[in-house]
């Protein structure tokens, strides 16, 4: 196995013995299971689909594709594996699947902030606050020539959505892993909200 899901939770410390802070982001993956199979025969390759948490309300289709377990999965996401065979659908997985100190790849979806203005969205400086200055103090400025080439270039940076895209940060290193709690503790932060789903896989 290669690839785990979970919810994130929060951002905590980790102290070591020479006094070392480790800043840890802890992921819950304790209710990580096998959901589905994808065969070369039925669907051109292997993979192995994990899903995660229960959803209370589901439409017959949805209950039709999990006919083999008595839920259906909250969130699901294909994983990448070594030994497809040894898994069967319904099989839980263990955080233990990851060593301590390897390092793995999080994606996830970064926190959403709505439309934003261009200094809190490319970090522009604005106009000065003096000589008269009434309305323009977090304007972008002008934003295109007059005669040469006479248009805005694409691309200009303006205001708009800001966040709520998807992102992976990688080389994050193992910390913590407890299976008794199903948490997985990485060094750093991790895109997304707290409770939002994010994908973690080993580097290779």
């Amino acid at each position: 196995m290669k690839t785990l899901i979970g919810l994130k939770l929060n951002m905590s410390q980790i102290f070591l013995q020479d006094g070392t802070i480790i800043p840890t982001t802890y992921i819950d993956v304790k209710d990580v299971k096998v959901v589905g199979k994808k065969t070369k025969g039925k669907d051109g390759y292997d993979a192995l689909v994990l899903g995660f948490g229960k959803k209370k309300n589901s439409n017959k289709s949805e209950k039709g594709k999990y006919k083999d377990l008595d839920f259906v999965p909250k969130y699901a996401v294909e994983a990448d594996m070594d030994d497809f065979e040894n898994f069967k659908i319904g099989d839980h997985i263990k955080p233990s699947l990851f060593e301590l100190n390897k390092k793995v790849s999080v994606t996830g979806f970064t926190k959403g902030k709505g439309f934003q203005g261009v200094i809190k969205r490319w970090g522009f400086a604005g106009g000065p606050r003096t000589h008269g200055q009434s309305d323009r103090e977090r304007h972008g400025g002008s934003i295109g020539e007059r005669m040469t080439p006479g248009r805005v270039f694409k691309g200009q940076k303006m205001g708009g959505r800001m966040g709520n895209v998807r992102k992976t940060v990688k080389n994050l290193k193992v910390v913590v892993v407890d299976d008794e709690k199903g948490i997985v503790g990485v060094k750093g932060a991790v895109p997304g909200n707290q409770g939002s789903l994010v994908v973690i896989k080993l580097k290779q």
